[in-house]
């Protein structure tokens, strides 16, 4: 196992913003049914700042997705569709970074259980929310973690996010994922700033 550079926890930061994104998608939803989740697993104050600082964009990310509908179908045939639905959330997720992980991919998969979660709540499946958390933190840890570790960790990831999007802009593709590309290249740049003067008193 790699050594992880001051002090975090690259899973620890992981589990915890997938915690906080679906938490937050959640605020939203005018359901008394909305389970309580575990507590965020951070260790320090310096990782809640990281896990704040992703999940904001995220969030933002989701925003801005609203009204893309190809993207709303993928997510609806998760929730709507036959079969088992951890099947299909694995297929959806397996889509995302089918053609190579990026920071970008890895934002996309957490909203993706965000907007999840929320459909569930909204079908009256509440007990479903837990599944999904289980679904999205196992996938983290088998197929993303290891690269999130090989690319510098979560530190990385603001600066990694504005190089890629800044290129990405140029080169736009039709993926049905690609608006998030460009929605991202603004914000991560802001993020980035915004977490080293909070890291500077």
């Amino acid at each position: 196992m790699a050594p992880e550079g001051n002090g975090m926890s690259d899973e620890r930061i992981g589990t915890a913003l997938i915690k906080q994104v679906i938490e937050e998608e959640l605020k939203d939803v005018p359901s008394e049914d909305v389970p309580d989740l575990d507590p965020l697993a951070v260790k320090n104050e310096q990782e809640q700042k990281m896990v704040n600082q992703l999940g904001k964009m995220i969030r933002i990310i989701g925003d801005r997705m609203k009204d893309d509908q190809e993207f709303q179908d993928a997510i609806d045939g998760v929730a709507c569709g036959s079969g088992s639905k951890s099947d299909r959330f694995m297929q959806v997720a397996d889509k995302v970074i089918e053609q190579g992980i990026t920071w970008e991919r890895i934002a996309v998969l957490f909203y993706v259980a965000g907007k999840l979660a929320v459909k569930m709540v909204q079908s009256h499946l509440p007990q479903t929310v837990k599944e999904i958390l289980k679904w999205t933190v196992d996938f983290f840890r088998k197929k993303l973690l290891g690269w999130i570790r090989d690319h510098g960790g979560w530190i990385n990831s603001f600066s990694e996010l504005a190089v890629a999007s800044v290129q990405r802009v140029s080169s736009f593709s039709s993926h049905s994922y690609g608006l998030i590309i460009i929605f991202i290249s603004g914000l991560a740049l802001g993020s980035f700033i915004t977490w080293r003067l909070t890291r500077h008193p």
